[in-house]
């Protein structure tokens, strides 16, 4: 009877059962569920995420470039007094843009006006779009206000997947 017994457990032990296998593949498509739902879309938030990282790369480096650069055409070189509309007779330049001048010697900040990703980089034959593939760069420069006291320096920079970032900084005249 004993070893009826044991043949009987041993038999009962080799399998699983019906419920046991529906209540697996049950667990099994919950899980696929959840992972197609909440994990898998983080792929996409980390690919905006770096882009937006090099968006501020080509911001920065733009800015740093024109914040280099003296405040306009009429005023002196190398700082100092006068500076232009303070009075001393020096009137600031009334138009945006390019002076004329080729890309690596931009000398004033509203040489920078106009400038976007076909331009060529500061001393490079490279041009920002073939640095920053995909991403799209626009460079405006314009009068705070009236008094032409200050400019506002604007970069908008487009990302491979059309979001635009605006970054903005004000340069004063001194």
């Amino acid at each position: 009877m004993l070893n009826k017994l044991q043949r009987h457990h041993t038999l009962r032990t080799k399998g699983f059962t019906l419920i046991e296998l529906v209540i697996g593949m049950m667990v099994i498509g919950v899980a696929i569920v959840m992972l197609t739902s909440m994990l898998f879309p983080q792929a996409d938030k980390a690919s905006a995420t770096l882009q937006r990282v090099r968006s501020a790369e080509l911001a920065h480096s733009v800015m740093n470039e024109i914040w280099g650069k003296r405040y306009d055409q009429n005023t002196n070189a190398n700082g100092g007094v006068p500076a232009c509309n303070s009075g001393a007779g020096l009137t600031c330049s009334t138009s945006m843009g390019n002076d004329g001048e080729s890309r690596d010697a931009f000398n004033d900040v509203d040489d920078y006006h106009g400038l976007n990703e076909t331009s060529n980089m500061l001393d490079s034959s490279q041009t920002y779009a073939q640095a920053y593939s995909g991403f799209k760069l626009a460079v405006t420069v314009s009068y705070l206000d009236t008094t032409q006291a200050a400019k506002l320096i604007t970069v908008d920079v487009t990302t491979p997947s059309n979001e635009v970032i605006t970054y903005q900084t004000v340069r004063s005249n001194y």
